[in-house]
């Protein structure tokens, strides 16, 4: 069917219009996706494409077709200064998905018009897609307003890294919160131990333990089991485990975590988680659906 005549379907009378459940469910039209500038993309930290890939059942990378600018009368719900494109893209390649992907997606988008009020060139650009399926074959709804990205080589291998470190065996779980927190003071001043345990989504058993000795900066790591040993270390900033952390941490101890401990145990505990959070630094993000 040509694009033409599929779009003409597509906003018969029968099926509504264009942003109707025909194409995506009914969430779909109280959040149109809200396209980005071509390049915008370039400035994503490595926060923001974990936070894409981690909650997107699909990535492909996609050669955009065809598009359709739709009429106002058939998009409503569009944001000034932008404009629906009914989109037809190509599978070049899927890096995540089920593997009988239709080997042409279509999708719609709400694209920012340049300063012309022009829709900018689309055609034959090459993107990278965060999606899930919609409701018809070949059918894909985008995960978040921001979720297509240029598919450059740099940005192509880092979502690649980031998938694979997502579905290795050793994956870190994701963080929900922070458990209890326990201190033990040395025999000496200035030195002491604390560990911190952490609740995970799958239950699994991960803890910080920070040490402390006199005459030596203190040292702390995570551990992702039931032992703390000495093979334990931080993590490297722009890891997953990294990122577990720093995007999922708080800021500082609550009280139901040291409800348990003396004042001065309690005080020292606080010290070291706050420690670890300034080791870590901050889960730089950029996106606004962020």
């Amino acid at each position: 069917m040509k694009p033409a005549t599929l779009i003409r379907s597509l906003l018969s009378p029968c099926l509504i219009l264009a942003a109707n459940s025909a194409i995506f469910p009914a969430s779909a039209q109280q959040r149109p996706v809200i396209a980005q500038p071509v390049g915008a993309a370039a400035g994503l930290t490595y926060a923001d494409i974990v936070d894409l890939a981690d909650a997107a059942p699909m990535v492909a990378i996609v050669r955009i077709r065809n598009i359709i600018a739709l009429k106002p009368d058939q998009a409503t719900g569009v944001a000034p200064g932008h404009k629906r494109l009914f989109v037809e893209a190509d599978v070049t390649s899927l890096i995540r998905g089920e593997a009988g992907i239709s080997p042409l997606v279509t999708y719609l988008y709400d694209v920012r018009l340049d300063a012309r009020g022009k829709i900018p060139k689309l055609k034959k650009a090459q993107v990278i897609l965060f999606a899930r399926p919609a409701a018809r074959p070949g059918e894909v709804q985008l995960i978040a307003p921001d979720a297509q990205i240029p598919a450059t080589p740099v940005q192509i291998d880092r979502v690649k890294s980031v998938l694979s470190a997502l579905v290795a065996p050793n994956t870190p779980p994701r963080i929900l919160g922070l458990g209890d927190a326990f201190h033990v003071a040395g025999t000496i001043a200035g030195e002491g131990e604390t560990q911190i345990f952490l609740r995970t989504e799958n239950g699994d058993p991960v803890s910080l333990s920070v040490l402390r000795r006199p005459g030596q900066p203190p040292r702390w790591a995570v551990a992702l089991g039931e032992i703390v040993d000495e093979a334990a270390r931080a993590p490297e900033p722009g890891t997953l485990l990294w990122h577990r952390l720093a995007c999922s941490l708080p800021p500082a101890l609550p009280p139901r975590a040291v409800r348990t401990l003396a004042v001065a145990d309690a005080e020292a505990a606080r010290a070291d988680y706050r420690l670890v959070i300034d080791a870590l630094g901050p889960c730089e993000r950029t996106r606004a659906s962020s």
